[in-house]
């Protein structure tokens, strides 16, 4: 029942946003926001409470797919609404607030009544950088195809009631710049506590996630050095994102297929 009440929220919010920028709802522009707000806040908290039980430390070792797709879907929702802040951003926000809304139908299956054998402190710290990390490296990976979607657009010169939806491409980069910083933190902080704190790393069949997230790594160093030293923008950039969120699918989601599905094993 809680993820159909979160997906109507979710998707109220997010029809809110839309409705905002367009010019025949301009005189109702601030009511529509507010709505936004209260909806979005109110699915928020609704989405904190039931992933704090499904991310209780004595479940953490047994998360599952659908777990870290839960988490992705809160962060997706939390971005929407700060980006909303700026009104030119709304558009995109109303888009990730509705695959928020898509992803968090199947959080139930997240959440049973198995649990694991408790973990240290330090690596339930670990899995749960990691999985942050990933997320918002995920959410920049939606926002970098948003300003591909964008910069094609321009180019071909297209003009309709959409174009109210697209911020500026200058203010698209900006955002996608800073959740990379952040994600590139997070996901260095990762990297740094899984050789401090999980024991055993190669026993675990780890290896290749360990390879495929230093490899995303460099990736998400390089852009981010290109940017702040040599100006890098457009597709160019974009690509070279996506190039860095394809091996960090590698690192996670195939090395959980691998060992899920295949070896019938679980990580955090």
């Amino acid at each position: 029942m809680f993820q159909i009440t979160l997906l109507f929220l979710y998707l109220g919010a997010a029809a809110s946003f839309v409705m905002s920028r367009l010019p025949v709802y301009q005189e109702r522009q601030k009511l529509l926001n507010g709505c936004a707000y209260v909806a979005g806040i109110a699915g928020l908290a609704m989405h904190f409470d039931i992933l704090g039980a499904l991310y209780a430390p004595d479940r953490i070792g047994a998360l599952t797919l659908s777990a870290a797709l839960s988490l992705l879907s809160l962060q997706l929702a939390l971005i929407a609404l700060l980006g909303g802040l700026n009104l030119r951003l709304r558009g995109m926000s109303a888009g990730l607030l509705t695959l928020a809304a898509l992803l968090a139908i199947p959080m139930h299956q997240g959440i049973t009544g198995d649990s694991s054998p408790p973990l240290t402190w330090q690596t339930r710290t670990h899995v749960l950088v990691s999985l942050f990390a990933y997320g918002l490296l995920t959410v920049g990976a939606i926002v970098a195809v948003y300003a591909l979607v964008q910069e094609r657009r321009l180019k071909s010169a297209r003009i309709s009631p959409l174009n109210n939806l697209f911020a500026p491409l200058e203010t698209t980069e900006q955002m996608l710049y800073g959740i990379t910083a952040a994600g590139f933190v997070g996901l260095a902080l990762a990297v740094v506590s899984g050789f401090t704190f999980v024991d055993n790393l190669f026993a675990q069949h780890l290896v290749h996630k360990t390879v495929f997230s230093l490899s995303a790594l460099a990736v998400f160093g390089v852009l981010l050095g290109g940017r702040f030293f040599l100006g890098w923008r457009g597709a160019r950039a974009v690509y070279l994102y996506l190039g860095g969120f394809a091996l960090l699918l590698l690192a996670y989601f195939g090395s959980r297929f691998i060992l899920e599905v295949l070896l019938g094993r679980s990580w955090g």
